[in-house]
């Protein structure tokens, strides 16, 4: 699918500059430049946590598969299982698919919660709790 491919963006040829001109390409993209396959991050019973090598040696925890959140609560932070994902604002078939993004509505133990990071990105999911 063409959603989940390496990011390349680029002004598009088509347009124009302020004199009437096409945009010339300059040089092509580097391979420091071009992004990361987007990390679906599917439902499971447990975390499955990859990390990947960046430039310059860095490391950053990528969740493959998420079983459990951090969901905040009056009292502070309880580690629960997450039971399914109800709605997805990114794209409604994510929680036909059961992908998880931030913003994404699931399913605990205590109740609806709302992902407040990016697990993809974080190795975790945060999230907090609904009002009823």
């Amino acid at each position: 699918m063409s959603q989940f491919g390496v990011q390349l963006h680029r002004s598009s040829k088509t347009k124009h500059i302020g004199n009437g001109k096409h945009k010339s390409k300059f040089r092509d993209k580097r391979k420091s430049e071009i992004g990361n396959y987007f990390s679906a991050t599917k439902l499971a019973d447990k975390n499955d946590v990859k990390t990947v090598r960046h430039r310059g040696g860095n490391f950053t925890a990528v969740l493959k598969k998420a079983g459990f959140a951090n969901l905040l609560t009056k009292e502070g932070y309880k580690k629960v299982q997450i039971k399914g994902v109800l709605e997805s604002p990114d794209n409604r078939n994510f929680a036909r698919q059961n992908i998880i993004t931030k913003g994404t509505v699931i399913s605990t133990e205590l109740g609806n919660a709302v992902v407040l990071n990016s697990p993809g990105r974080d190795g975790a999911v945060n999230a907090k709790l609904m009002a009823k």
